[in-house]
């Protein structure tokens, strides 16, 4: 897995958002990719189906499969895609050529189909209980229960028949065929009831099941719901007008009401609002937002008008970035579902040849009754399909990824949610991770001279300079309460501070070099610049010609939220280390104040890497936190990458495995928990999945197996194993 982050490092291009592939577009100089949405394939038994019929087609070469968006991925040689289409059309589904990597086109919400008509299945259902209880209570001819059956089989079974003969003639072994195959067997047998309630029980079940996973499928495209279709926009001539927010050209003026949402990304050019980004960011607080904030599309104006300048058109915006992201990674599979299906591609056969020796070995070698041992045969066929084996996996994983992006928390695949508990170190950044990355006022000292005098000077000199300690200074809340005083002959000192006159006299604003300098520095105050050093701050001072009058304390604040979030790290069991290019004085202050465990100071971005490289393997996975800029090599070279901040910015969210939609250090434990809720979920699953199959194999030996109760729980199973998957969109599931 290094590898592959290295080469992600050294090629973060558009993985995510790259440039739209129409139909077919050229990989390299030979092969093509095609992308085509297959409405009819939403379950594993259409996957293989596919697989079996387009891998030996020639000019074929890869395959790729995703269930959640019913898309299928070609690489072929091919000069034209119609071959594909006409191969897709003869298993009786259609092949629509797609469009990949644009997320106008990616997102865009499907028409509601017409709802498939619920009375023929009902009517079905009546026919197959009164040819049930006709059977059992003998209540006339034994061509009643026959008639019934078929005309529930009619009703209710023709489209299952259908499929399973294309399975049957194609050489696949899937549920359909396997239906079709046990209730014909039990109809030539004379079990016209039990063949009846089967075809309902399926057909009943795949309709509920296919609501259910359409469910899965919408979790995160409800986020696109959020995003208004239309936007009030300037005109030329300075009138407001209504139009269609992908119409909305870059650098459009557009005004925004308390109470709407935002359709587009921009920067706030007027006026001064709450916004609820949650949506996009996860935060629960509303924020402010005033003339140079940035906007994100989906997110709600709460209080006062605003206007603000688009950034990025509707397809690009951020939040379309985000659902294209978790789509993208929807498409890839995680360890645990690349197990699974390389278990039912065993299972499924070695199940129906035990059901094919069931019906022949016993009456041929110990003289067992025929009907009997073919009717246990056919439940072994019915227990046989891994339907819920295999649909377990890819809806737990994407209601995973659904729930950490409505959280603001953006996974790039369903491999790190589920490595993300295996996560033992955790290394940070130190400036816009841990801290605010912004300096501010700390301490304040009286030297000599008047304390008010002092200020004054202080915040007359730093108001006239650019540099961050100075502005620290001069935005500090002591500041507020002095009148800033005229500056004359002002001078920035290169690397030293600044000089001025006020009233007259001549006064420095400057650093510990500049004070000795001026040979100003007693061993009194180097004592105390010592210790404010220690601390990992930086010490300004103000001085006239004749002494120093007072002396401050400037360093980048900790965050709120990192003590706390470095605590849940560490009740998950997670070490944590600072990675810092400040000196290690610093960075050992900086440490200490939020509990971390181990800190390092004077790292260029080439030492981040080798810090992160002597890590890995020693206990665990290892994961980096970093900008997902100054920070790319580590984050690369980490088992997971985490990038802070990533809202609105396309290099952070394409370098990191994991992107942190704000500054919440906070998430990254939630991250975790989610992980390990996923992993849970994907257990429970697969054990239910498996353990109703080995009871129902079980009965049916014994003889107490029936083929209808084997579908109902195997449907039933599906159906569980679908609803204890999507439990994880719930905001208490971790």
């Amino acid at each position: 897995m290094n590898d592959d982050h290295e080469k992600r490092g050294a090629a973060a291009s558009g993985a995510l958002v790259g440039a739209p592939r129409h139909g077919a577009e050229a990989v390299d100089t030979k092969l093509l990719e095609s992308i085509f949405r297959i409405e009819a394939m939403d379950c594993p038994t259409e996957e293989a189906l596919l697989r079996k019929r387009l891998a030996g087609m020639p000019g074929v070469v890869d395959l790729s499969f995703d269930l959640m968006r019913r898309q299928l991925t070609v690489q072929h040689s091919l000069s034209s895609i119609d071959p594909i289409i006409e191969a897709v059309a003869s298993l009786g589904m259609e092949a629509e050529p797609a469009v990949s990597g644009a997320p106008s086109e990616a997102l865009a919400v499907a028409p509601a189909e017409p709802r498939e008509s619920w009375w023929p299945l009902a009517i079905a259902g009546a026919a197959a209980l009164v040819s049930e209880a006709a059977e059992w209570f003998g209540l006339a001819t034994p061509f009643l229960p026959a008639a019934l059956s078929l005309a529930a089989l009619a009703l209710a079974g023709l489209g299952t028949y259908r499929k399973g003969w294309i399975a049957i003639r194609n050489l696949t072994l899937n549920i359909n065929a396997l239906m079709s195959i046990a209730v014909t067997g039990a109809m030539l047998i004379g079990q016209w009831p039990e063949a009846a309630m089967v075809i309902v029980l399926f057909a009943l079940a795949e309709r509920i099941e296919a609501a259910s996973l359409d469910r899965a499928r919408n979790a995160i495209r409800g986020l696109m719901a959020m995003t208004p279709d239309i936007a009030t926009v300037r005109q030329t001539d300075g009138s407001w007008q209504t139009v269609v927010a992908r119409t909305v050209a870059l650098g459009s003026a557009v005004r925004l009401k308390p109470g709407e949402r935002v359709a587009l990304d921009g920067i706030v050019s007027a006026g001064h609002s709450a916004v609820d980004q949650s949506p996009i960011t996860g935060e629960s607080v509303p924020v402010d937002k005033t003339v140079g904030d940035s906007l994100f599309a989906g997110s709600i104006n709460q209080s006062g008008e605003l206007e603000f300048t688009v950034t990025a058109k509707a397809d690009e915006s951020t939040l379309a970035r985000i659902i294209h992201a978790v789509e993208s990674a929807q498409g890839t599979r995680a360890p645990t579902q690349r197990f699974v299906d390389q278990f039912a591609r065993v299972y499924t056969p070695v199940v129906f040849a035990v059901a094919f020796l069931c019906a022949l070995g016993p009456p041929l070698l110990l003289g067992g009754d025929w009907l009997a041992w073919i009717y246990k045969a056919l439940v072994l066929l019915v227990i046989a399909c891994p339907c819920a084996l295999v649909i377990s996996t890819p809806v737990t994983i994407v209601s995973g990824l659904s729930a950490a992006a409505r959280r603001g928390i953006l996974i790039k695949g369903g491999v790190y949610l589920e490595q993300g508990r295996h996560m033992k170190w955790l290394a940070l950044d130190k400036t816009g991770t841990i801290t605010v990355g912004k300096p501010a006022l700390t301490d304040f000292e009286l030297v000599s001279g008047a304390e008010r005098d002092a200020l004054t000077i202080a915040v007359s000199l730093a108001s006239r300079s650019d540099h961050p300690v100075s502005k620290a200074v001069a935005e500090s809340q002591q500041a507020r309460t002095v009148t800033i005083q005229a500056v004359d002959a002002f001078e920035a000192l290169l690397g030293r501070g600044v000089k001025g006159r006020i009233g007259g006299r001549l006064f420095h604003l400057g650093n510990h070099r500049l004070i000795e300098e001026l040979k100003l520095c007693g061993s009194a105050l180097e004592a105390r610049l010592n210790v404010l050093e220690l601390q990992g701050k930086t010490a300004v001072l103000v001085a006239s010609e004749q002494a120093v009058l007072a002396l401050f304390g400037v360093a980048d604040t900790v965050k709120e939220s990192s003590r706390e979030a470095i605590g849940q790290l560490h009740a998950l069991g997670i070490k944590t280390l600072m990675l810092s290019g400040d000196n290690q004085h610093t960075a050992a202050a900086i440490a200490k104040q939020v509990n971390i465990d181990d800190a390092k100071g004077n790292q260029l971005p080439e030492d981040k890497v080798t810090a992160i490289a002597a890590m890995i393997g020693r206990e665990g996975l290892v994961g980096m936190v970093g900008d997902g800029i100054n920070d790319a090599p580590a984050l690369a070279r980490s088992d997971i990458g985490f990038a802070m901040g990533a809202a609105g910015t396309d290099t952070a969210i394409e370098t990191a495995d994991v992107a942190i939609m704000d500054d919440d250090l906070r998430k990254i434990p939630e991250f975790v928990r989610l992980s390990k809720a996923t992993a849970a979920v994907l257990k429970q699953n697969i054990a239910l999945a498996l353990g109703v199959k080995a009871i129902f194999l079980g009965l049916t030996v014994v003889g107490m197996g029936t083929m209808w109760m084997a579908v109902f729980a195997d449907m039933g199973t599906s159906l569980i194993v679908v609803l204890n998957g999507l439990r994880l969109l719930r905001p208490q599931a971790t």
